[in-house]
């Protein structure tokens, strides 16, 4: 057994049409697993296509995650696309948006908290109980530094994220003693769609820079080896975890 080969394995990466998700599909695919990719926009396919390498096994399927009926159809669809069997789940979608407490639109925090938990929960209960009947899976639900401390203006995507950890935690706690393990990462401050805003602020981009002790914004492709780790044989004895990947800046 080689503990770090994902050969042949199947695997769902959701928002894995780009940013932190695209580049852990693209990381799984590059080293032989076929992953259905699950994403909202309509261009899901044409978005994996432009980084997906000749020999790479992978479909795409777009949905909305946001709602059930659309979360049932893209596992079905998915199971389809991977012969049947599941044997990773990557919960990469999410979503951002920004107030002030006092001023926070209600429609945006339910919107916030289905995309990032409602919908992480919906996909590892379909996925898990697949696993459970297989004897074996492996769940990564993708968590945020923003999961440890309340930030500004985001209140509802640090409380989203919150949770996803505890619910890592007891996911792992029901089912880790039949043979899935579900874990988490916590990535830091990452060059993405959703932090482009904090990186043309100058004096926003000093600071956070200032408390990285690694000096640099992490990008996406900082995400595959956590992942690859996770979503092999090398962490079987791991579950319940959530592994920052932060460039250092938790534990300063």
């Amino acid at each position: 057994m080689k503990l770090f080969d994902v050969k042949g394995k199947r695997a769902i990466v959701t928002g894995g049409s780009r940013g932190l998700g695209g580049a852990m599909a693209a990381g799984l695919m590059e080293h032989g697993c076929k992953v259905a990719v699950i994403a909202a926009s309509p261009q899901t396919a044409e978005r994996v296509a432009a980084f997906a390498r000749p020999g790479w096994e992978y479909g795409c399927v777009a949905a909305d995650l946001s709602r059930q009926e659309e979360r049932e159809r893209a596992f079905r669809e998915s199971l389809e696309l991977l012969d049947g069997r599941v044997d990773l789940l990557v919960n990469a979608a999410g979503i951002q948006r920004k107030h002030p407490c006092a001023e926070f639109p209600l429609p945006d925090w339910q919107e916030v908290l289905e995309v990032n938990l409602t919908a992480t929960f919906a996909m590892c209960q379909l996925a898990g109980n697949r696993m459970l009947a297989q004897g074996r899976g492996k769940i990564i639900n993708i968590a945020s530094m923003g999961s440890y401390f309340g930030s500004v203006n985001v209140p509802a995507y640090v409380a989203s994220k919150g949770g996803v950890v505890q619910l890592t935690k007891a996911l792992s706690n029901e089912w880790s003693g039949r043979g899935v393990c579900v874990n988490a990462i916590a990535p830091g401050y990452m060059h993405t769609d959703l932090t482009v805003f904090l990186m043309r602020d100058e004096t926003r981009n000093r600071e956070i820079l200032s408390r990285i002790p690694m000096g640099r914004w992490g990008e996406p492709e900082d995400l595959v080896g956590t992942v690859l780790f996770l979503a092999s044989a090398a962490s079987d004895y791991i579950t319940g975890a959530v592994i920052p990947v932060d460039g250092g800046f938790l534990g300063r």
